[in-house]
């Protein structure tokens, strides 16, 4: 097998979805990711070098149906032949599109690979496409279907972690969000000769425990809870809820790419690569806990040949804030390599841009840091969890 590389990653600032429209809600999804492709080509992508593009989005319906990826390219104005696919791994949907190409340099069948996510919330909201594991009764029985906050719930009641605990995470997620420096990846989103968003939306410098404790949980009397009762009848219910608004992750619309290629693509491209894929694994849990980021982390470790003592900075999505809280503990992980910047409770998660987000954000804090190594890991519905290890390059 050979070995992949980075050799540049960028992603546009997260735009917070709202009733009245979102900052990026006149920009359709085609277009999100057709200006980072335009943006990477001015970074002096060689696109003529391009064998592929895989686009990542949880759902794949209306404007993000057909193949996205395609159509970004043709809008982009890249060459004819380039062509594209779309992966669909609910919110991993990203990171697996960066893990699917550099298995394919891995395996020689690419030399350079542009990976990454899109995802309009504003345009296309989540479950517009009503999957049958939410809709169908009887599919839901057969499987223990639950929504995610449900699933957020019951984990963190089923490893003690309390309210408190997830106030107190999402309190220090937006300061680390409001005191991050811009990102040099962050391209800016442009209609026609205007800047619509430079910089990521949503961080609250005003954020406190005591208002955000002062919120109503979410899903403390969520009906799905019947169905834990019926199928988990030993698991805790919390008798109030837990996931609030503050702690549950913000809409987001947004975009990232990768470009992942061999140690051939070098030469093809005329750049040194900034970081190699090390580990990467997808997994899956007795859903609906939301534990499988540790699972994964684990496997995508060994498979680097590395442990938890090894990582400079952990980037684990904010999918709620009992994940994160949940992978440092499983993982004993020092908290301040945790999120560095900030995460989805302050500044949004675009599903399937997630993905490559995080791997931005994992490479900034490397390069701020000197660090060597960085995890980044997502869970999703059903179970999922997905991570990738990252080995930064002088």
């Amino acid at each position: 097998m050979n070995d992949s590389y980075i050799y540049d990653a960028v992603r546009l600032p997260r735009a917070r979805v709202r009733k009245a429209g979102g900052t990026l809600a006149e920009i359709p999804p085609y277009e999100l990711f057709g200006q980072l492709l335009s943006a990477l080509e001015s970074r002096s992508l060689s696109v003529d070098s391009v064998d592929d593009i895989l686009v990542g989005i949880s759902t794949t319906v209306g404007e993000q149906g057909g193949n996205l990826a395609r159509a970004a390219a043709l809008w982009a104005g890249w060459p004819d032949r380039v062509p594209g696919g779309v992966v669909s791994r609910l919110c991993c949907s990203g990171l697996d599109a960066i893990e699917s190409a550099a298995a394919r340099v891995a395996a020689g069948y690419a030399d350079v690979i542009v990976a990454g996510g899109v995802e309009s919330m504003s345009r296309v909201p989540m479950l517009s496409d009503r999957p049958a594991i939410a809709t169908d009764t009887d599919l839901g029985e057969r499987t223990g279907f639950v929504t995610i906050g449900v699933s957020a719930d019951l984990t963190a009641a089923s490893y003690g972690i309390t309210r408190a605990e997830l106030d107190a995470y999402a309190v220090r997620s937006h300061q680390k969000a409001t005191a991050a420096s811009t990102s040099a990846s962050i391209v800016p989103v442009r209609k026609g000769g205007t800047v619509l968003l430079d910089a990521d939306e949503g961080a609250r410098p005003d954020a406190s425990i005591a208002a955000f404790a002062a919120l109503p949980a979410l899903f403390g009397d969520d009906p799905a809870w019947e169905r834990v009762a019926r199928r988990l009848p030993d698991s805790p219910r919390p008798a109030a809820g837990l996931h609030t608004i503050a702690t549950a992750p913000q809409l987001a619309d947004g975009a990232s790419a990768v470009v992942v290629g061999s140690v051939r693509a070098a030469r093809l491209l005329g750049r040194r690569p900034i970081a190699r894929i090390v580990g990467t694994a997808q997994t899956a849990v007795r859903s609906p806990l939301l534990t499988a980021p540790a699972a994964a982390a684990r496997t995508a470790l060994a498979r680097a040949g590395l442990t938890a003592a090894d990582l400079d900075v952990v980037e684990a999505n904010e999918s709620f804030a009992v994940t994160p809280i949940l992978l440092a503990r499983e993982l004993d992980l020092d908290e301040d390599l945790v999120n560095p910047t900030g995460g989805a409770l302050a500044v949004g998660h675009p599903l399937g841009a997630t993905g490559g987000n995080l791997i931005v954000q994992a490479l900034d804090a490397l390069t701020r840091t000197g660090g060597e190594h960085a995890l980044i890991t997502i869970p999703a519905a059903l179970g999922l969890g997905s991570a990738v290890v990252l080995r930064r390059l002088e």
